[in-house]
């Protein structure tokens, strides 16, 4: 094996362990193996993971709007409605540093670089995906032909997506708070835990975009809150946060899961594609 092969067999293993991993997690308000929704089951996730993981592994070489492209229409063909959007557009970019640069180091110049064509493939990708609660947008909105960069088309919509906030921001909701709050939970002991717990804190932290879009910002102000209360009452050490951590998981499957901190899912993920992809946690499957 070559060392370049090397390298790319650590980004898809790293790619699938966050997708699949971020999905297994008993997280309040998502599918994990416990808990489905209507339309979609944990299942989907794990098959979704599967799918885009070879695609997304080489994004440096398809280019970062191809890879995101090619990974939508990989998903719709193998589970046929969206489960990972969010996920790809951020591991995309990620996935595209070189070898032996940090992403702290190399993400910048990675965004920096993104074309027009590379929002085009993108736009393309939304409108295949479909989110929930997407809308139209008064500039650049993906249902017309962009005139900027992938970049600068995510800065535009930074304000009202937390997806498009780490394109503008240079990954600081993942490289910085979300691999430090997930270094601050032991991983080899109890890696279901750190990782809820990263999910509850990027909740608190961060109200969810998706239900902003969904349901307005008092709603999501509202999910923030709730998620501080988990943490406020000491979870996981105390039985009052699993109280509280119950509470907020039955609020935010109430309503047809309209509710649901999808935004806040896709951030863990590409947080522990992060962790992995650095060595700074070492990747592994669920026994």
């Amino acid at each position: 094996m070559t060392p370049e092969n090397d390298w790319q067999k650590h980004l898809h293993d790293s790619i699938q362990a966050a997708c699949v991993l971020e999905a297994t997690a008993r997280k309040p308000g998502n599918v994990h193996p416990d808990a489905s929704f209507d339309d979609v089951r944990y299942e989907d996730f794990v098959r979704s993971a599967e799918t885009v993981a070879p695609i997304l592994a080489e994004s440096r070489q398809l280019g970062v709007g191809r890879a995101i492209l090619e990974a939508v229409a990989a998903t719709r063909q193998t589970v046929g409605q969206n489960t990972n959007l969010g996920i790809i557009l951020l591991i995309a970019p990620l996935a595209a540093v070189p070898e032996g640069t940090s992403l702290d180091e190399g993400i910048e110049r990675v965004l920096s670089g993104l074309t027009i064509d590379d929002a085009r493939s993108c736009y393309e990708a939304i409108s295949m995906a479909n989110p929930g609660g997407l809308g139209a947008a008064s500039e650049q909105d993906v249902g017309e032909q962009p005139t900027v960069t992938l970049r600068e088309a995510m800065q535009m919509a930074a304000d009202r997506d937390r997806v498009a906030q780490q394109y503008a921001n240079g990954f600081q909701e993942v490289l910085r708070f979300g691999i430090s709050t997930l270094l601050e939970h032991p991983w080899e002991s109890d890696w279901e835990q750190a990782v809820i717990a990263l999910h509850i804190q990027l909740m608190a932290e961060f109200p969810d975009t998706l239900i902003l879009r969904k349901c307005g910002v008092q709603v999501a102000e509202e999910s923030a809150w709730r998620a501080k209360r988990v943490l406020e009452a000491g979870w996981p050490f105390s039985d009052a946060g699993a109280v509280e951590i119950q509470r907020l998981d039955q609020w935010l499957r109430a309503d047809g899961h309209r509710r649901n901190p999808g935004t806040t899912a896709d951030l863990v993920a590409a947080t522990l594609f992060a962790a992995f992809r650095d060595r700074r946690v070492l990747p592994g499957m669920p026994s």
